[in-house]
């Protein structure tokens, strides 16, 4: 599986974004497709994942992004999309989308995906 991430950029706090990551294959309905994101001289940590097939398509996100950010997967595109409103400076990272087989005990860590797309620059100004 390969992943290709887009949709970053600057923006105003308080403005939005929608991040896309399209993944190759096809069998990408079956994988749990996560985001993460990485702040300079921070740790990557867990933003949202959203379920395959196999998983009811349920959605899980960071305390730090609920009610915010929303996750979502068109199947038929093999994409998966992380829209972005009421952004804050915090929120400032290199997002990553991932993919795997993943158990729901995993679901919020890196190791709980084997594949990962290249990153994504999002920069919120105050």
């Amino acid at each position: 599986v390969q992943l290709q991430a887009s949709g970053g950029g600057l923006v105003q706090a308080g403005g939005s974004l929608r991040l896309s990551c399209a993944a190759s294959g096809d069998t990408f309905s079956t994988y749990t497709m996560g985001w993460f994101r990485q702040a300079p001289g921070k740790e990557r940590e867990f933003v949202g994942a959203v379920r395959g097939s196999g998983g009811g398509g349920y959605t899980y996100y960071s305390d730090s992004v609920k009610g915010r950010f929303t996750i979502s997967r068109d199947n038929a595109k093999n994409t998966v999309y992380l829209q972005m409103n009421d952004l804050k400076p915090e929120d400032t990272a290199v997002y990553y989308c991932a993919a795997g087989r993943t158990i729901l005990s995993a679901i919020r860590t890196t190791r709980g995906y084997r594949y990962w797309g290249q990153g994504t620059l999002v920069t919120v100004s105050s």
